[in-house]
């Protein structure tokens, strides 16, 4: 050709002719007793082009009335895995939910997850659920202590999340604060159950990266299409996290113990974003029922 070729997608390219995370929706309810106890839990759960729902997990063994149910729709968009998937959606419509059971029963959201562990370890509901109670309550106890859940949570804006996924367990606490109509991550402290930490910074590293991630997206990452094509094709349309919002403390922490080693890169991305929605509740009044919680929120 006797002339340069590009070979370089440009950034309008890469985005609209891209993979996306697909989309999903969640419908959840519960139903108490006239003694305020949990009896029953239901949630259907679908998604374009493909549903998310993970039935046999938490709090699946936990509750004696349990069902959940699934739906798909199909599309033409090609979708392809973003970071911890499926996970990601369901930590966060889960774990607000059980928030909000919590808040109903009038009990503190951590020793409400906690007694719905100790039922599924002492006297489960059926066969199949597929996590380890007493590993999932242990992110949940470190997490409390390492944050001084009990003692230092009055007046402050927290919300706290735990979810299983790709074989690890992690606990999350979010401390917010809002400036001037806008949110502000002050720290985070994440409990970590992988089993046998083999290089502790890159773990360290992996949870604060995940971390940063799971807040950015939470917060701003809205990528919508008209007529199956994206409306955002660079950076100016399509918003991520920046330097001044990310958390500024991130605490980390491990549960010591001798199980072979697990996954890290991705576990502690779903529940940071189910404790950040339920520390804007607890800074706003609202709940957060959409992604991004920015762009139906705030602006």
């Amino acid at each position: 050709m006797k002339a340069p070729v590009k070979l370089i997608y440009s950034r309008e390219d890469e985005i609209t002719f891209g993979i996306y995370r697909p989309a999903y929706h969640a419908l959840y309810r519960a139903a108490l007793d006239a003694s305020n106890n949990l009896i029953a839990f239901h949630v259907k759960m679908g998604g374009v082009p493909e549903n998310a729902l993970h039935a046999n997990r938490f709090p699946a063994g936990a509750i004696d009335n349990y069902l959940a149910e699934s739906w798909a729709i199909e599309s033409n968009i090609s979708v392809g895995a973003m970071r911890a998937p499926g996970s990601n959606f369901n930590a966060v419509a889960e774990q607000s939910f059980l928030d909000e059971v919590a808040e109903a029963m009038g009990k503190d959201p951590i020793q409400f997850r906690l007694d719905l562990l100790k039922r599924a370890k002492e006297n489960p509901v059926g066969e199949k659920n597929d996590y380890d109670a007493a590993r999932y309550a242990g992110v949940l106890e470190l997490v409390r202590e390492k944050s001084g859940w009990d003692q230092n949570s009055a007046g402050k804006n927290r919300g706290v999340a735990a979810y299983f996924c790709h074989s690890s367990y992690v606990a999350i606490v979010v401390d917010i604060k809002v400036d001037k109509d806008t949110p502000v991550v002050q720290k985070v402290y994440a409990a970590n159950d992988c089993g046998i930490v083999v290089n502790p910074d890159a773990a360290i590293n992996m949870t604060e990266g995940s971390i940063v991630d799971g807040i950015g997206q939470a917060m701003y990452g809205q990528l919508t299409f008209s007529k199956g094509q994206p409306d955002q094709d660079n950076f100016d349309s399509y918003r991520l996290i920046r330097h001044a919002e990310a958390p500024k403390e991130i605490e980390v922490h491990f549960v010591e113990n001798e199980i072979n080693p697990t996954g890290l890169g991705e576990p502690p991305y779903p529940p940071v974003m189910g404790a950040l929605a339920n520390a804007l509740y607890k800074a706003t009044g609202t709940r957060y029922y959409h992604q991004p919680f920015i762009k139906n929120s705030f602006e």
